[in-house]
């Protein structure tokens, strides 16, 4: 059973940092596309950041670009999200996604399509 396990959320101040971690477990070895979705009360989802586990090289939101950093650690099936310069616009759920053995890395970019797994969520809280 796969299953993505989310922490690192919390309260933070306007300027300030937070980081995110994803670890996914239940899966065959190989690379995986995981990524960041956020949605604030109201708002559609967003993807934030994605990547392929496998020496990828991560795709931002333009929201992201310059203040986040998303990583990734193939052998131990997690990615960081490093978020700094936060401001109360960032302020949503933050969750975790991922699409299991894709083709190639250039499904990772894909936010359109669905990903398979998602986890319960981490709230992430930027005050002014």
């Amino acid at each position: 059973q796969v299953q993505l396990v989310e922490s690192g959320g919390g309260s933070a101040q306007a300027g300030g940092s937070l980081r995110l971690s994803c670890r996914i477990s239940g899966v065959r070895a190989g690379a995986n596309c995981m990524g960041w979705f956020r949605q604030d009360p109201g708002k559609e989802r967003e993807a934030v950041a994605s990547i392929y586990t496998y020496r990828g090289s991560p795709k931002y939101a333009d929201s992201a670009k310059g203040r986040f950093i998303l990583s990734s650690n193939f052998a131990e099936n997690t990615v960081y999200l490093q978020m700094d310069s936060l401001k109360p616009e960032d302020t949503a759920m933050y969750y975790c996604a991922a699409i299991t053995i894709p083709p190639g890395p250039w499904v990772c970019g894909d936010w359109q399509r669905t990903w398979d797994y998602w986890g319960q969520g981490t709230q992430v809280t930027v005050s002014s």
